[in-house]
Parts: structure tokens; sequence; C-alpha cells
């Protein structure tokens, strides 16, 4: 019988491919594939930084309903194709993107002329054709926020005419869903396996996008407990937990084929491994006794042992 809930196994990567990922996490308690799956998905999708066009002032237009001669598309519509343009800010502090460009011609993303603190990632995103002989001008202002922000929330003050301020999508996130089947372990079938599927627009890796909302989430639990009671992040001790715990398990001396063995099965750093018992490692493919003895005196070199 169980009397305590026990603890997942690490992150597995099962696709990467491009901007998409999709893991697992296994070996969860009853009912904490839901648990779990609801919440990082609403994290993953409201809690991440990402850059978003946050003002526009088109030449000719003092406002979003406005009509360009010699232009195909009107404001609104243009508006439109720039959200689906994704830039990239290697700064916290707002940038300023141009765009200048004659007709007759097509307009593409890659037209705009960036700082360079900027990146752009979709090149070939459609903005207007220019219809005529007349030059098109453009200029957008570029933040970092999180999630989604309408433009009345982003427009706090009064702003020059001719500057248009749209809704702003900050979310690097295009996709996640999550589904829950359940598993056995020992001699019960009602554990959950946890699968994540993850599309970003590739400001971030699909897995970091993953990683980095389990720690907002553990941030976030942290906070509730008594402060008697919570770890001291600012003691020394707790400063040299955190950092061994996110030391790889590539720079722990082992042969290169137990790394190889340990990542395949998304171990990745010594805190994902020192979770792991010893019965446990010896279920993964390619680890042995010998194996599971040369990880046990690796840890015990930085003063950790397995589960």
């Amino acid at each position: 019988m169980y009397t305590q809930i026990t603890l997942p196994s690490a992150i597995k990567t099962i696709m990467e491919e491009g901007n998409t990922g999709v893991y697992e996490v296994e070996n969860l308690y009853p009912g904490y594939g839901h648990t779990l799956g609801n919440s990082l998905r609403r994290i993953i999708l409201s809690s991440l930084p990402g850059v978003a066009i946050v003002q526009v002032k088109i030449d000719g237009a003092d406002h979003e309903f406005s009509t360009l001669d010699g232009i195909k598309e009107d404001v609104i519509t243009i508006l439109l194709h720039l959200k689906k343009v994704r830039f990239k800010l290697l700064t916290d502090e707002p940038q300023i993107v141009t765009l200048s460009v004659k007709g007759p011609k097509k307009v593409y993303a890659k037209d705009f002329d960036l700082p360079g603190q900027v990146e752009l990632l979709t090149e070939d995103e459609y903005i207007t054709e220019i219809t005529s002989d007349r030059e098109l001008k453009m200029e957008l202002k570029l933040e970092k926020g999180l999630g989604f922000l309408p433009k009345e929330v982003l427009q706090k003050d009064k702003v020059e005419i001719g500057t248009i301020i749209p809704d702003a999508t900050f979310s690097p996130i295009r996709r996640v869903n999550y589904e829950v089947e359940n598993m056995r372990v020992e001699d019960r079938t009602d554990f959950n396996r946890l699968r994540i599927f993850i599309e970003t627009d590739g400001t971030l890796a699909p897995r970091q996008a993953l990683e980095e909302s389990v720690q907002i989430m553990i941030s976030q639990l942290k906070s509730l407990l008594d402060e008697n009671e919570a770890p001291n992040s600012n003691s020394e001790a707790g400063k040299d937990n955190t950092e061994i715990f996110k030391i790889p398990t590539e720079e722990l001396e082992l042969s290169s084929r137990i790394k190889k063995a340990l990542e395949d099965a998304g171990i990745r750093t010594v805190g994902g491994l020192v979770k792991k018992s010893k019965e446990e490692l010896l279920d993964l493919p390619g680890l042995g006794e010998k194996a599971v003895d040369e990880i046990k005196e690796a840890l015990q070199k930085i003063n950790l042992d397995l589960s």
C-alpha cells in the first residue's frame, strides 16, 4: 500500500522538430496527470515573455480605419498581417523598426530595416502590396511582455495623431496541448503518463518553454510556504544546492556510454538524476549494476546520492 505520493520521472523528449516538441512525464501519482498538465498549459500560454508590436505609424494613415491610395490593403488588413510577423529582441529595451519601400511592389517582412538588437524570424510574411509608384513608410515599436494585452490596456495615455495602438500578443507560444493516459507502476495500473505538445514561434525552443514554465510553477508554489518553512534562497547553502541541481549530467565524471543512456532517458541534470532510485536506473536501457555504481560514485563526489 502506498503511504506517500511518489515523485514523477524527469521530462522525456519524445520528438523535437523545428519549433515543435512532444514531451512525456511518467510515474505521476493517480490524478496528477491532469493536475500538472492543465497547470503547465496555462503557465506556458500566459507567463512566458515574448515580443509584440505595441505601436504602428504608417505615413498617410491617421487611424486604423484609414485607406491609402496606391496600397492594395486597408490599414486594418495591414495590421492583421503585421501580427503574424515575429521578432526577437536581444535587449529588454523597446526597439523601433522602420520600413521605406517604393512601388509597385509586394512588401514582405524582410523589407523592414532592423537595429542591431532586433532579429526577424518570419522574413517571408506578406505585409501588403504597393500598386503604384508611391512610397510606403512605416514605423513599428517593439516591446517585451507577457501573454495578451488589448489595445485599451496599452493605450494608457493619449497618443499623437497617426500612432496606432494594436492588440499585442506577446506569447511566443503558437499551440500547446496535453493528454493523459494510465500506466502501470508496480502492481497498480492507474498511475498517469502526461504527454505535452508545444509549438513556439521560434523565439525559444519548445523544451525551453516547458522547462521555464516548470520553474515558474515552482517559484509560485514556494512563495505560498510560511516564511519560516520556505527554503532560504538567500542562504549560501540554498544557493549551493540550487546550483548543484542545475549541473548537466554531461559534466559528471561518467563514461560517455552512461551519459548517452541518461540523455536518452531524459535525465539531463543532477537534480533529475538524484530523483531516481537505484532500481529505477537499472530499468533504463544501457544501465547495469556497474553503471549505477559509477553514477553513485560521481554523485558522492558532490555530496549527493540517489533517491
